[in-house]
C-alpha cells in the first residue's frame, strides 16, 4: 500500500515529467520543420494570454503558461504543505532544449500577510476597520 506522501510525490514527478516530455515534443516539432537554411533567425513572441492551463488533484495545483521568450512554464503548488515550485522548459536546437528548476519557495507565511506591494485604494487594515463598524458583516477572526 502506498503512503500519501509517496503517492504525493509520485503524482508531483507525473506532473514535471509530462510537461517536460510535451515541453520537448513541441520543441522537436519546431525543430523539424524542413527549412534547408540553418541560419539562426530573429523570432518575436507577442504576448498572449491564452497559451495556458491549470489543474488540480486535491494535493497539488499545476499551472503552465508561457513567458515573454517562449519558454513554457509549470508552476507546482502543494496546497498541504503549502509550497510553490517553478519550472522553464526552452526549446530550440538539441544543445539549447532544456527544462530548468527557477525555484522553489515555502508560500505558507506568504498567505498570512494581509498585503505588501499592494496599490489598492484601501488597505486591508482601514477596510477592516470600516466593516467592523456594521453589524451586518463579521470578519473571520484569526
Amino acid at each position: 500500500m502506498m503512503h500519501r506522501s509517496e503517492a504525493r510525490g509520485l503524482a508531483g514527478w507525473i506532473l514535471v515529467a509530462g510537461f517536460a516530455v510535451a515541453a520537448l515534443g513541441l520543441t522537436a516539432e519546431s525543430s523539424q520543420d524542413g527549412d534547408p537554411d540553418p541560419t539562426p533567425t530573429t523570432t518575436s513572441y507577442p504576448f498572449s494570454s491564452g497559451y495556458g492551463t491549470a489543474d488540480s488533484n486535491g494535493a497539488m495545483i499545476a499551472v503552465t503558461g508561457v513567458d515573454v521568450t517562449g519558454g513554457s512554464l509549470l508552476y507546482l503548488i502543494d496546497t498541504e504543505s503549502r509550497h510553490l515550485s517553478v519550472y522553464q522548459a526552452t526549446g530550440g536546437t538539441k544543445s539549447t532544449m532544456n527544462v530548468k528548476w527557477v525555484g522553489a519557495r515555502n508560500i505558507d507565511l506568504d498567505l498570512q500577510v494581509d498585503g505588501w506591494n499592494d496599490e489598492s485604494s484601501h488597505s486591508y487594515k482601514a477596510l477592516e476597520k470600516e466593516f467592523e463598524g456594521r453589524a451586518s458583516v463579521s470578519l473571520p477572526r484569526k
